[in-house]
């Protein structure tokens, strides 16, 4: 019965176009910035907006990390879905950026003063411009032209991955119950990809 589950919804997940998933991922995106226009976000309209944005994009980011706990565990084969929740992921964390840059910093000599004091601000830029590479090469001709080195570029998503509950943690200036959640999370999926690529040993 759970098998013919899993292929009802394997097979829902083939027919659904890529698109439907782009649109359906980012139409947050003007919800949440036409709300913080009208207010309706609270008393400061532009952190609550920069920090929706920066959890919606950790949040991807552990989508898509499951993408492939979820193919190997349960048999849910969403991997055609990995390249556009990667992208995605990719859109809020610019977006969080932007948020800051733009609205809340405002000035660029006060941005290098905090990326290079501030160390939440230092590991969030960090996990940004090691996004940005694997950003570039995702598609196909990136594929086919760096070969092997490809796959070896794309294992910076780990990295990304230990960065961004870390970032969350440090912001919010104390061990807060959410971004432990997260962070647990991060270091389960990771803790996966480690047995399955063969890195560390596992004796039963």
């Amino acid at each position: 019965m759970a098998k013919f589950g899993v292929d009802f919804v394997n097979q829902c997940f083939r027919k659904l176009p890529e698109w439907v998933v782009y649109v359906a991922a980012m139409l947050p995106a003007p919800v949440l910035f036409y709300l913080a226009l009208q207010g309706q976000l609270g008393v400061d309209p532009v952190k609550a907006l920069e920090h929706r944005y920066g959890l919606l994009g950790l949040q991807f980011l552990m989508a898509t990390l499951s993408i492939t706990p979820l193919r190997r565990l349960l048999g849910l084969n969403l991997m055609r879905f990995r390249r556009a929740l990667g992208l995605i992921t990719f859109f809020y964390i610019m977006c969080h950026l932007l948020i800051w840059l733009v609205l809340d910093v405002q000035n660029f000599g006060h941005v290098l003063q905090d990326i290079l004091k501030r160390p939440y601000i230092t590991i969030g830029m960090g996990a940004f411009v090691l996004m940005v590479p694997l950003a570039i090469t995702s598609n196909t001709a990136s594929i086919r032209r760096l070969g092997v080195r490809w796959r070896k570029l794309h294992q910076l998503t780990y990295v990304i991955a230990a960065l961004g509950p870390i970032h969350f943690i440090w912001l919010s200036k104390g061990w807060q119950l959410e971004p432990m959640l997260y962070a647990v999370c991060a270091v389960a999926l990771l803790c996966l990809r480690v047995r399955w690529t063969g890195l560390v040993k596992v004796h039963s």
